[in-house]
């Protein structure tokens, strides 16, 4: 091999080393870049997968997700305090999100995010915003009772014509919520008598909304305290079921319409990224996610209604900010004197 030829062959052999390192450089850059977000869930994690995989599939950010109860999530991040990995919390109600509010632990959301939620569903200093609803409603058997023959208020239910044909799930977080919310509008003492008087009436205690909203349909009980999508979930399965939804008159302390929302943490180094979770959750497609599969409420315009659902503007809340539902300690402690929780 003469001089010239061996040079040939060293230049050609220094030129793929580089190809190979520098590929193997770039490719050390791209995954340095990939985005992760750090989200806390008090959502299920069979509910929320699907969309947030596709979050992750249309637009690259990986999830490290962490599951658990919304209050259990909230407490959490409390006392991890500065230290705490989450970006993004994502919350089964608002009380939960005010509790975290309260406590300065949430950053402002951008206003074009904000600006697509009415805001009776965000809270008032734009620190967390809704992704869906949820309203409260009284699940009946619909073979046992007319429409006509139903209680027309929340507070109906402790009269004697009622006693034992009542349920709730007084663990859950959206009952408790409810709880909060009859505290901030009647007070404590006449949250307490009510409370007192569901006990007494022997009101059925269920873990769960699904066996609940179960067991009405098969005549176990009568009625029970809710939130609407059990209902409409039952119904998707089993379409010929005997139970129905009554939505509480306007106004009534039982006609809350709670939501899911999220908030991003003021400890988070990715509030650009977060914002892009939120965003897509305020998405068409995801919107559209929460009306079909999980017949919660969308709360964007333009997003249809699952059949039967009546429309959220045909539902008149009582007067309250869903902010003032943070005071979920309050919440169980009065649970806990009235007999409600052991």
């Amino acid at each position: 091999m003469t001089v010239k030829q061996r040079s040939l062959c060293v230049i050609m052999a220094l030129a793929v080393l580089l190809t190979t390192l520098g590929a193997a450089g770039f490719t050390a850059t791209a995954r340095a870049s990939e985005e992760t977000l750090t989200l806390y869930s008090g959502r299920n994690e069979k509910l929320m997968s699907p969309i947030l995989e596709e979050f992750t599939k249309d637009t690259g950010i990986k999830l490290a997700i962490r599951y658990g109860d919304t209050a259990e999530m909230a407490a959490t991040i409390l006392e991890e305090g500065d230290n705490s990995p989450a970006d993004v919390f994502l919350a089964q109600d608002a009380g939960a999100l005010g509790a975290l509010a309260a406590e300065e632990r949430l950053t402002v959301i951008p206003d074009t995010l904000l600006e697509r939620v009415p805001a009776e569903f965000q809270s008032p200093d734009g620190v967390w915003v809704g992704v869906s609803g949820r309203a409260r409603v009284l699940a009946y058997n619909t073979k046992a009772l007319k429409a006509d023959q139903l209680p027309t208020s929340i507070l109906d239910l402790v009269k004697p014509e009622y006693k034992g044909r009542v349920a709730w799930a007084p663990t859950n977080a959206s009952l408790q919520s409810q709880v909060t919310a009859l505290r901030v509008l009647l007070g404590e003492e006449k949250t307490a008598e009510w409370l007192k008087g569901m006990v007494a009436n022997e009101t059925k205690v269920y873990s769960g909304n699904v066996p609940m909203v179960k067991d009405v349909a098969d005549g176990v009980v009568e009625m029970a305290i809710t939130n609407h999508y059990y209902i409409w979930q039952l119904r998707a399965t089993t379409p010929d079921t005997a139970v129905a939804a009554a939505f509480f008159p306007k106004g009534d302390p039982g006609a809350l319409v709670n939501v899911a929302g999220a908030g991003i943490l003021t400890t988070s180094k990715k509030r650009e990224t977060a914002a892009k979770l939120i965003d897509y959750l305020l998405s068409e497609k995801a919107q559209k996610y929460f009306a079909e599969t999980t017949f919660e409420y969308p709360l964007i315009e333009g997003v249809a209604l699952a059949d039967g659902l009546t429309p959220l503007a045909d539902l008149e809340m009582p007067e309250i900010d869903l902010s003032d539902l943070a005071d979920l300690r309050g919440t169980l402690a009065l649970l806990q004197e009235t007999g409600v929780l052991p």
